[in-house]
């Protein structure tokens, strides 16, 4: 399992900084804590809620309607609570940098990893395709030679589909780190989908 981005505790605090600055509603503390953290980190309705719940609970927050939208806004008890722990923040911060800054960097080094194999196992296929060729010209030049264009043309499209799934992979995985939904469980399922597809395409390598 993936650790919490915040320490017990701490999103608390920060919920109360935000709060501080002006009135929000559940949306726009989202927002915030994305844009502070470059988007590495975007915390679920599921998260952000409750704990505005128990702040409210504790009066330390207030709520209001505004249309169809509740508005929270922090109280003098929050305020309170905040000036005495408002040494704390800058602690947070730092530390909640340095957290996302390490999950997008070990995403990053897995994919990289995954697809670095997988390209290095079909170059090798390549070669050994190109050999098996190079021996059949012995008593078939002409179809030999056939299969060995035929080869080289396969292993170059091939190199532009892997390069077309890195690029768009890696465009969804940042995509889907900005909204705090990448794990090490997303990390494992892809190595072992593309260790499935590896083992599928050295299958097809067979003699027919």
């Amino acid at each position: 399992m993936t650790p919490p981005v915040f320490a017990h505790g701490n999103l608390r605090l920060y919920l109360l900084a935000l709060l501080d600055e002006q009135p929000r509603h559940g949306y726009e503390l989202i927002q915030a804590l994305s844009d502070r953290f470059g988007g590495t980190y975007s915390p679920s309705a599921g998260t952000i809620y409750p704990r505005l719940s128990k702040l409210e609970e504790e009066g330390l927050v207030s709520k209001s309607t505004d249309g169809r939208k509740t508005v929270y806004e922090i109280t003098d008890a929050g305020r309170a609570e905040l000036d005495a722990r408002r040494h704390e923040l800058d602690a947070i911060e730092s530390d909640l940098t340095d957290s996302v800054r390490r999950l997008a960097d070990g995403v990053r080094a897995e994919v990289n990893d995954a697809m670095r194999s997988l390209r290095a196992e079909l170059a090798s296929a390549a070669r050994e395709a190109k050999l098996a060729a190079t021996g059949a010209s012995t008593s078939a030049a002409g179809g030999a030679t056939k299969l060995h264009i035929d080869s080289n043309l396969a292993v170059h499209e091939a190199d532009l589909v892997l390069n077309e799934f890195r690029q768009q992979l890696r465009t969804d995985l940042r995509t889907q780190a900005h909204r705090g939904r990448v794990s090490a469980e997303s990390v494992s399922l892809l190595k072992a989908s593309l260790a499935r597809v590896r083992a599928d395409v050295l299958a097809s390598f067979v003699d027919r």
